[in-house]
């Protein structure tokens, strides 16, 4: 059985067809899902959505009850969907799986329990009460057709649920994340596919969360390039707007970080341009040891990620996922009391001061991972010489000069063999000096055994007429990527 697509929902066309098939399964007996996903990201709309399309049960648990008061909040939600007002008590979690369970006595229905997280914080037994009431021949679970979906925006939590010997690993027939935009569809998403350079400028700063748009800015969009710099004083250096403070929340809702004003300044080091765990320690005066436990939180949080280097896989280098994040700190944090003291002009000020550090420390390396985005994901086998397998970025060492060369696009063919590297200049024109330097790079790999087809140079500014000739007569191995085609070509 297929559901029909809300008609107010973009895109999550293939997040709805896997929620859609888990649902709608009609064979006999309970089963599990687990949908998370990073907050503002839609996970609500889609458990609403789809209990909208089925008669579905829903329910969200409230932060910091105790968990009488959520069993009872959770009785009353029940009552309402059977039509039995004040009529359904539950004494302990035991009881109100079960009452949960028979929701789906005479039919498949989806249960959700939205911000899962909430309820273990005072019932830390809850996975496993969850785990004994989805045994398999219990005859609770066999009589029932619910779809018990467990949602959350707590990135570790959720990921823990089925892992290593969690109560719930191997109990769960549906494991679903709801990801970010990509930098294509945060376009189309802002309306703004039609400007490519717009586009960009606005995903450096709010990436592809779609809640940015709809409830933050109730769809407020720079109308050109012109009214780029006036929108993000507007909307993001305001301190009346819900974005000026949407990062400290990010990190004060997830559990798992407690001492935010540690993680803010891990985070800070990396947005700098900290990329190796021993440059954070040291831009923080801390011990790289003393980091560890700082820096693996925030990768289960979704906020960090390490990113392997493509030439040496013992130096991974830090990223910030989050363009809110990355700018928050290069450009928010740094200026943050005078920002909340509102004077006239002040922020246009602050804005026009920042600018450079916008495009250099946001700008660029949000531009570097749509290009390896692109790579990854969009650019065709022609382009690359094969289907990518990995793409990375890295740095080779040159042993003449005994410096190492950056390189900002590795793609590599699904057996490793090195397809292609590239260079991506988000504010530079791109011209013959740019080649030549990737042939230096090419030319070092070759001697240590490998060699790249295809030579890739992104430019968000465009690209100088020798290379353009340059490009046309090297039959394909020099590949030319304008914002154009990053975000309409392959």
């Amino acid at each position: 059985m297929s559901l029909p697509r809300p008609p107010d929902m973009f895109d999550r066309d293939w997040e709805w067809g896997q929620l859609a098939r888990f649902v709608t399964n009609d064979s006999p007996g309970a089963t599990l899902g687990v949908v998370s996903g990073r907050r503002r990201q839609g996970k609500t709309f889609l458990m609403e959505a789809v209990c909208e399309a089925t008669g579905g049960f829903y329910y969200a648990a409230t932060e910091a009850v105790p968990r009488a008061e959520a069993l009872r909040q959770l009785g009353e939600a029940v009552s309402a969907f059977t039509g039995t007002p004040g009529q359904v008590r539950f004494a302990s979690w035991a009881e109100a799986i079960d009452g949960l369970l028979s929701l789906g006595a005479e039919r498949a229905v989806p249960v959700v329990l939205d911000e899962f997280p909430y309820l273990v914080r005072d019932a830390k037994d809850l996975p496993s009460v969850i785990q004994k009431a989805l045994s398999p021949r219990r005859e609770q679970r066999t009589a029932s057709r619910s779809r018990l979906l467990l949602c959350g925006s707590s990135i570790s939590f959720m990921g823990g649920l089925l892992s290593g010997q969690a109560p719930l690993r191997g109990r769960a027939g549906l494991e679903l994340v709801v990801p970010t935009f990509d930098f294509r569809l945060a376009a189309d998403f802002w309306g703004l596919a039609a400007e490519p350079r717009l586009a960009a400028l606005v995903y450096f700063v709010v990436g592809g969360t779609p809640a940015y748009r709809t409830e933050y800015l109730a769809g407020a969009t720079p109308a050109s390039l012109a009214g780029f710099d006036p929108w993000v004083v507007e909307h993001v250096l305001n301190p009346a707007s819900p974005l000026f403070r949407e990062v400290r929340f990010l990190l004060a809702e997830d559990p798992a970080l407690r001492d935010t004003g540690l993680y803010h300044t891990v985070l800070a080091a990396v947005a700098e341009g900290n990329a190796t765990r021993s440059g954070i320690a040291s831009r923080i005066e801390r011990r790289a040891v003393d980091i560890s436990h700082h820096l693996t939180v925030l990768e289960d949080a979704g906020l960090l990620v390490a990113d392997p280097d493509a030439f040496r896989r013992n130096r991974p280098e830090y990223r910030i996922t989050e363009p809110l994040v990355r700018f928050y700190h290069t450009i928010m944090r740094p200026h943050w009391a005078q920002l909340e003291r509102v004077r006239p002009g002040r922020a246009e000020r602050i804005w026009r001061t920042a600018r450079p550090r916008f495009l250099s420390n946001v700008a660029g390396p949000v531009y570097e991972r749509m290009c390896r985005v692109w790579c990854a994901d969009f650019a065709a086998e022609e382009t690359l010489g094969d289907m990518p397998g990995s793409v990375e970025s890295g740095v080779v060492h040159d042993p003449a000069t005994r410096t190492g060369h950056e390189v900002d696009v590795a793609v590599r063919g699904a057996g490793g063999a090195l397809l292609a590297i590239g260079e991506a200049k988000w504010g530079d024109v791109v011209g013959l000096g740019h080649l030549a330097r990737l042939e230096r790079v090419a030319a070092l790999l070759l001697a240590k055994g490998e060699a790249p087809g295809r030579l890739l140079l992104f430019s968000g500014t465009g690209f100088m007429p020798a290379l353009r000739e340059a490009a046309a007569r090297s039959d394909g191995r020099v590949q030319l990527v304008d914002l154009d085609r990053l975000y309409t070509g392959s």
